[in-house]
């Protein structure tokens, strides 16, 4: 049956290089840690998907429009619908100096932005810098494992994965959606309150719902905290 443009999913997936079978990026926290990427900083769960919205390599989009909830798969993405072939122009040899007028001392490796323009240094060598603005990925071919975790039916739940995009560390169990009379109610947990900047958090959430929601007439949020209190003795 598969996936329709317009569709809600949470995609796992695994992405190697067929060159070298390196693990470059994966949503799965066991395979980040067994191929040495695991970033402690990182949160390891589903991508939430919208189908025809979120860029995807265009391979994997016709893939997952064309498969199950649940179904595992495997495809080839070729440079070319990846991040492009090497081209040679891409490379350039800069005098040191010209970096260190911008206040940048080089080191092979670093990344650079360069008039707005991401550069890898290459080598260092006798005053001159060899800078390669190829993204780091061009010219690979790669492979994508992944499966469909899960289709998001209701407009509870889509909302829910929204606001979870922008609160990624939360536990999604605890983001509660009620919709009554075109409003959005969006119940967050205590800890909501100590995310940084959480105002300018939750305009973009807002932004984002009334992008995608256009029935909807807005959205408030609430921040329960719950009194503990111990049983009485009985007497």
């Amino acid at each position: 049956m598969g996936m329709s443009k317009g569709d809600y999913i949470l995609l796992d997936y695994t992405v190697s290089s067929k060159e070298d079978g390196k693990i470059l990026e994966t949503t799965i926290e066991e395979i980040a840690k067994e191929a040495g990427i695991y970033k402690p900083e990182e949160v390891y769960r589903p991508r939430l998907v919208l189908l025809g919205e979120t860029k995807l390599f265009e391979p994997l989009e016709e893939k997952l429009l064309s498969i199950d909830v649940g179904q595992e798969f495997e495809i080839e993405v070729p440079p070319e619908k990846a991040y492009g072939n090497r081209d040679p122009a891409n490379v350039r040899v800069v005098n040191i100096r010209e970096l260190h007028r911008r206040g940048i001392l080089p080191k092979p490796g670093d990344a650079l932005d360069i008039d707005g323009r991401v550069a890898r240094v290459i080598s260092v060598s006798g005053g001159r810098v060899t800078l390669d603005f190829n993204h780091p990925l061009a010219g690979r071919t790669l492979i994508v494992r992944g499966k469909v975790v899960r289709k998001l039916e209701t407009d509870e739940e889509k909302i829910r994965y929204l606001v979870w995009e922008h609160l990624p560390r939360l536990d999604p169990g605890k983001i509660e959606v009620l919709l009554d009379a075109g409003k959005i109610t969006v119940k967050l947990p205590p800890e909501t309150l100590l995310v940084e900047r959480i105002g300018l958090v939750k305009l973009q959430i807002a932004s984002d719902l009334n992008e995608r929601f256009k029935d909807m007439l807005g959205v408030q949020f609430i921040e329960e905290i719950e009194f503990k209190r111990s049983e009485e003795k009985k007497e």
